[in-house]
């Protein structure tokens, strides 16, 4: 099952039309009537903006600058159509695949309720090879229907299930971090904790192995440490997990700050004096074991202090922030503006199951929105434009993972994780016009691009998602 240079023989490829990419986290550039060439191993070798769309022309230009296997006929080609862009792959920085089937559900609870009541006793039947099975492919299926070329996943305790989650993802083409969740402490049930932080860590180890060998190079899949959050590992675990970090070098991803009660318990359950930590809070801790640096990915962090965001900050650590869900089950709204502001890298997570929607634009838009709420706190400048929320998708989600150098945008050097946006152009007879999908976003024609795309990040959804694309593979279409 390992990965190849060429995956699955794929061809040289020429893509044409419009490209709309973030440039910074204030501004997407749009590229019209532009061409980009892919190789056969998935990497953007050329981008020409002079041949207005024509693909003989492109041709014409680009191939003989490119060598072998460029040549009409050696070529695929794919042409946007009018009214049509390609767009970055979507990447979500934290999603918990296991919760999946409990989307929508969480009633009137909060963050701990909702755990005993909903997500342990789900987590916990993953066990069984056939239900997990179930459960991973459906959410490996819808997330790249969204057009999320990369996520951040939480599996489950079980050694056989966050294998098999990390097989499906390689066998569909999807980028992922496959985290086996480690958990000790009585917050769990006992049905479904670690015997003891050596048995969690041997199981950690275990799934490492896996992921080392059904992708040696981690092309596609790559592990990721994963202390579910600091309440559910005892201090012996936590130590041990701060030095696997540091013997492997891999990411690390957990939660924080999420909720005021959760907050408090982890000043009651990690005392400064038994955590050496410099203070009692939360960030505190996580440092004090070796699991706050520049591979950390943090979700929620609604609650921090100055201090805490200050520590974060000089770490460099990311932030997965997580709108849906720090707004369905009444956790908060985070300060995503106050973070960026003082340099910590923020990306988008769709925190599924405590968000109720696998889609990253849900959680862009989710994002826009939860910003207006802090604005109306007080904070004006809170608020996040459509520009910010899709670099937070595309390129920011890219840095929070690890991947900036490889996705988030469509330059030279990048490889090709994109997606096939169409939009519904209505006709004269106020119909969609044939060959679009009659979804919910309609374009009149008199939109300025600018228009378009924000009519797509607060109207848009997987019907729009015409193919996505990773690594130059094409891993969806929709029929």
């Amino acid at each position: 099952m390992a990965t190849t240079t060429a995956q699955n023989n794929l061809k040289n490829q020429l893509f044409v039309g419009s490209f709309i990419h973030s440039k910074k986290l204030n501004q997407l550039e749009y590229l019209h009537g532009a061409s980009v060439c892919v190789d056969k191993n998935g990497k953007i070798v050329a981008v020409d903006t002079q041949c207005a769309g024509d693909v003989k022309k492109a041709a014409a230009t680009l191939y003989p600058t490119l060598g072998e296997g460029w040549s009409e006929g050696e070529v695929v080609v794919q042409v946007a159509k009018e009214g049509q862009f390609f767009f970055p792959g979507f990447i979500d920085t934290h999603i918990h695949a296991s919760q999946y089937p409990n989307v929508g559900i969480f009633g009137s609870s909060t963050l701990l309720d909702w755990l005993n009541t909903y997500t342990f006793p789900l987590e916990a039947s993953l066990a069984e090879p056939a239900k997990a099975r179930k459960v991973y492919t459906r959410v490996v299926r819808k997330t790249l229907s969204h057009g999320t070329t990369c996520a951040a996943y939480y599996a489950t305790k079980d050694v056989a299930s966050t294998n098999l989650l990390a097989d499906l993802c390689l066998a569909a083409g999807q980028r992922a971090l496959v985290g086996r969740v480690c958990m000790d402490t009585p917050l769990s049930p006992e049905y479904y904790r670690d015997e003891s932080p050596a048995q969690s860590i041997a199981a950690t180890r275990a799934s490492i192995a896996h992921i080392a060998r059904i992708d040696p190079a981690m092309a596609l899949v790559r592990p990721v440490i994963t202390p579910r959050f600091a309440p559910s590992c005892s201090i012996p675990l936590m130590q041990a997990l701060g030095a696997l970090a540091a013997e492997t070098d891999l990411p690390i991803q957990t939660h924080i700050s999420e909720n005021k009660n959760e907050i408090a318990l982890v000043r009651e359950l990690f005392p400064v004096a038994a955590t050496g930590a410099a203070d009692d809070s939360y960030t505190a801790v996580y440092d004090a074991f070796g699991l706050l640096s520049s591979r950390t990915i943090l979700a929620h962090a609604v609650h921090l202090s100055e201090a805490e965001a200050d520590l974060i900050a000089l770490r460099g650590a990311k932030v997965s922030h997580c709108p849906c869900s720090n707004s369905a089950i009444t956790s908060g709204a985070a300060r995503v503006r106050w973070l960026l502001d003082k340099g910590v890298c923020c990306g988008l997570g769709t925190d599924v199951s405590g968000g109720y929607s696998p889609s990253v634009l849900e959680a862009a838009r989710l994002a826009a929105l939860v910003s207006r709420h802090v604005a109306m706190g007080g904070d004006e400048a809170a608020k996040l434009t459509v520009e910010e929320v899709l670099f937070l998708a595309t390129r920011g989600g890219a840095e929070v993972v690890g991947l900036e150098d490889k996705v988030g945008g469509f330059e030279v050097g990048k490889e090709w994780d994109a997606q096939l946006i169409g939009l519904g152009s209505v006709g004269e007879d106020g119909a969609v016009e044939d060959g679009d999908e009659d979804g919910n976003v309609d374009v009149f024609g008199w939109e300025s691009w600018e228009e378009r795309v924000a009519k797509w990040v607060y109207n848009g959804d997987d019907r729009n998602t015409r193919k996505v694309w990773v690594r130059g593979r094409l891993v969806h279409e929709r029929k």
